[in-house]
């Protein structure tokens, strides 16, 4: 996401190096170039108008303190103002309410309502120890209610059955009742979706609404329609009135003009950002995080928390009690820390986090991507499960066997045993006290690519 914008406005920015102050006319230049890289990233004209004033506003005449470039300056006045059109900070939803707290879902067919109704209910339990049940409303679909169901065993969270025939208020409220008899915290109702707005659908959300009252109502919306998902969202916002937004499908999305345009053009907040098919792709929505992220910086705060969520801490607490006691680091030690990694959003889920890789030049992207992890993962399948404790006994017959097996060459079997064989050494450092020395060695030098 803002792949595009992010490298436009590093480029920008450069030019206004070597500057001692930021006057009209040497950001006149770099004011239109971030007004092209906002188009381009389809964002929507109102936006790109009222951002680009507020930019020049605050920079026109700005005294640069002695220890920031103009540049860094410029970054300062754009961040802010990012921060600013994007909403400040995460809200999170207002669930406090006699329970079961009701949630809403509403949006158009296509934007991925139905997996964002699992993926919230997920969310809710796991983080927020919510006892979360859910149901389908629409009834147009009867594979849109099967959908839902299965979800909802995946996800461990309650179903509530719901028919073809049934009237779509009926089912809600009925579904209130039943989440209230089962003292549930909150229920997720989930609603028909059509191709476009028509007065049908607006009509029949707009009595669910009514009979149910929710606590919150969310209008998902696939972001990969840009500045549409936010005229889209205001037509919604004018006949039913919504708590936030969910954009989905932001893996997809390299522009980034929904992000940037639907909280100007709604007044609503975006809540939170789907990214992927599986249930556990949904983060709440932080505007300074995503800013950092545009402009190259970063977003270590989210990377932690992933980390802390998603790391298998029986196998991280196993891995450094090996380290501690100067073992190897063998092949099932590298397949794992490989998968989780995969688990994390893959290696550019992680690069896309750390501060500086937007800077990066594409060849060395190009480089890091996660068909060559994959790769790595079935190379280590293919090995026999002595191979993987004792990498020592992989020679020649076993190594053409294991390239054989996973479809690759054997100078990449010798090239994954070369990386395991260094990672192994640096391990053995760490375990005798080399850590400073190695961060002192590592000081400044970026990572290539995998090698493959």
């Amino acid at each position: 996401m803002f792949d595009s914008l992010s490298d436009r406005l590093a480029k920008t920015i450069k030019n206004l190096r070597g500057q001692g102050r930021l006057t009209e006319d040497n950001i006149k230049d770099t004011l239109r170039d971030v007004r092209m890289a906002l188009l381009e990233a389809d964002v929507a004209l109102p936006v790109v108008r009222d951002f680009v004033d507020r930019v020049k506003q605050r920079a026109v005449g700005q005294e640069v303190l002695t220890s920031l470039s103009p540049g860094q300056a410029f970054i300062k006045i754009v961040n802010d103002e990012l921060v600013s059109t994007m909403g400040e900070a995460n809200e999170a939803l207002n669930l406090n309410a006699q329970p079961p707290a009701v949630v809403l879902m509403a949006g158009l067919q296509g934007a991925g309502k139905t997996t964002t109704v699992a993926k919230l209910a997920r969310l809710l339990k796991e983080r927020h120890n919510k006892k979360v049940m859910v149901v389908s409303c629409d009834v147009y679909r009867p594979a849109a209610i099967k959908q839902l169901e299965t979800l909802a065993t995946q996800v461990g969270v309650s179903f509530f059955p719901s028919a073809k025939d049934q009237d779509p208020v009926a089912i809600a409220k009925a579904a209130i009742d039943s989440a209230r008899k089962q003292f549930q915290d909150v229920l997720l109702v989930d609603t028909a979706g059509r191709l476009h707005i028509d007065a049908e659908m607006m009509g029949e959300i707009q009595r669910i609404h009514s009979a149910i009252n929710p606590v919150e109502t969310l209008f998902v919306v696939d972001s990969m329609t840009g500045q549409d998902a936010a005229n889209t969202a205001k037509v919604f916002n004018d006949s039913l009135e919504l708590t936030g937004i969910v954009l989905t499908k932001t893996d997809g999305d390299a522009r980034g003009g929904a992000a940037l345009s639907i909280r100007q053009i709604t007044g609503k907040p975006i809540k939170f950002l789907g990214a992927g098919e599986k249930v556990d792709a949904l983060e709440p929505f932080h505007p300074d995080r995503l800013a950092s992220r545009i402009l190259g910086m970063g977003d270590v705060l989210s990377l932690i928390e992933e980390t802390e969520q998603k790391m298998d801490k029986d196998k991280a607490a196993k891995l450094a009690k090996k380290v501690q006691k100067g073992k190897g680091f063998d092949f099932n030690d590298l397949k794992d820390q490989l998968e989780q990694m995969m688990n994390m959003g893959g290696l550019g889920g992680l690069l896309d986090k750390l501060p500086g890789m937007g800077q990066l030049p594409s060849n060395v992207k190009d480089k890091m991507n996660d068909r060559d992890v994959k790769r790595m993962i079935a190379v280590i399948q293919s090995m026999t499960a002595k191979e993987r404790a004792f990498p020592d006994i992989i020679k020649g017959s076993r190594k053409r066997r294991i390239a054989l097996g996973a479809g690759v060459q054997v100078q990449d079997v010798n090239r994954l045993i070369k990386q395991q064989t260094q990672m192994s050494k640096m391990m053995k450092k760490l375990a005798g006290g080399g850590m400073a020395k190695m961060m002192k060695m590592m000081k400044g030098k970026m990572p290539t690519g995998m090698g493959f």
